[in-house]
């Protein structure tokens, strides 16, 4: 990321530039002038400071993501306004090339340029006021031929990508908890990234994420931010004792932790098998995960739930295994926490990057669920890709 800070910057003072144009079109007011400098210039000067002259570690996570969420505010409408203030210019080029007058902007085109602007910046507004903690339950219903008899109608709380380092509303995660205890699933699963980097980021939430209650059990896996991979350490014992003191986290919130194993869940003299590996995932990220292993005590015969935190695992290495595995819970994209979903429909960027990035997919009879995360990160909310709380109904057909 500060690497990209510099082209970003750059990127930032031209869109300011351009888009005063429309500005100065349209009013003559000094004071206008002087808000809309001076809070580019004060943020971005704070930017900088924050990452590119303090030293690494020193600013502190949430001030971070705030700074990238303001400029995000800052940035998205003039890019996106961008085309058509060009498109304009343009057309005074042609017009100056062919009459030897250049004409001033078009007010019109100002306004329109401005009012389109206003929808992403309100709206980015709203997904950091609103949207980060307007929680959506999914429902889904799945038929097996194979689920055992006892366990016909079995509920699923499914949960993924806490991120409670970026929580800074102990009101917001508590609404999201009562609903998640509304549901009285028989069981929560978790599918990763309790943290953004530290254990010490979930101190102050464990109190709220204790008071999860399913009957049959909480389980969870590990996320690939929960290995404290994107933070820099004094040295790799400090890095090694985080990890270990997140593992402790995972009980002390009242789950059971697999790291590449499997468990049997009981009912009524039937069972299943409740299966979770540690992160695995597609192009660079780690590959901590071994469905080998955490499978090598489980009949082939067995229904199985799999908890994989990236859902690129499942194409690549869970379809084709041997030992057939019936659902797979993932989450990890969050949907990119922005998107829309519509009467059916849904779209976000992230779906180039991921091909199963939010809700339910179908390949041979195998199922994953792509929950669109609890939390946030780096942009400090949601837009169209709400928060989610999943519930799973098991049915036998």
């Amino acid at each position: 990321m500060k690497q990209r800070i510099p082209f970003i910057l750059l990127l930032w003072i031209v869109a300011d530039i351009y888009f005063f144009q429309a500005i100065e079109t349209l009013t003559q007011a000094t004071i206008i002038y002087w808000i809309y400098w001076l809070f580019d210039i004060v943020l971005s000067c704070i930017v900088v400071y924050g990452t590119l002259l303090s030293k690494p570690g020193t600013t502190p996570p949430r001030l971070t993501s705030w700074l990238m969420a303001f400029m995000l505010i800052s940035l998205v409408p003039k890019i996106l306004v961008f085309p058509i203030l060009l498109l304009e210019d343009l057309s005074r080029m042609l017009l100056y090339i062919t009459t030897s007058v250049y004409p001033a902007r078009r007010e019109w085109v100002s306004e329109i340029a401005l009012i389109i602007a206003a929808i992403p910046f309100f709206g980015l507004i709203y997904g950091m006021i609103g949207g980060r903690h307007r929680y959506k339950v999914h429902k889904v219903t799945l038929k097996f031929d194979d689920l055992p008899k006892a366990f016909d109608g079995f509920t699923l709380t499914q949960l993924s990508d806490i991120h409670s380092g970026s929580f800074t509303s102990e009101k917001g995660v508590e609404k999201g908890i009562n609903m998640v205890n509304a549901q009285k699933s028989d069981m929560i699963l978790f599918t990763g990234d309790l943290v953004n980097s530290r254990a010490a980021e979930m101190d102050q939430w464990i109190p709220f994420f204790s008071r999860l209650k399913a009957p049959m059990g909480k389980y969870s896996v590990l996320g690939n931010h929960d290995y404290g991979d994107y933070t820099k350490w004094d040295s790799e014992e400090e890095k090694a004792a985080n990890l270990v003191r997140l593992k402790e986290v995972h009980g002390d919130i009242g789950f059971k932790l697999l790291l590449n194993e499997a468990v049997q869940i009981e009912k009524n003299g039937e069972s299943i098998a409740l299966i979770g590996v540690e992160n695995w995932g597609k192009g660079g990220f780690h590959k901590y995960g071994s469905l080998t292993k955490a499978t090598e005590d489980v009949r082939n015969d067995e229904f199985k739930i799999l908890m994989s935190h990236d859902p690129s695992h499942w194409e690549a290495k869970t379809l084709e295994n041997k030992k057939h595995i019936n659902l797979t819970l993932a989450g990890h994209t969050h949907g990119m926490q922005f998107g829309i979903e519509l009467f059916g429909f849904k779209w976000s960027p992230v779906k180039y990057m991921y091909p199963q990035w939010a809700g339910l997919y179908e390949n041979a009879g195998k199922y994953l669920y792509v929950n669109r995360g609890f939390g946030f990160l780096g942009y400090q909310g949601r837009i169209g890709i709400w928060p989610e709380i999943t519930v799973i109904t098991l049915k036998s057909s």
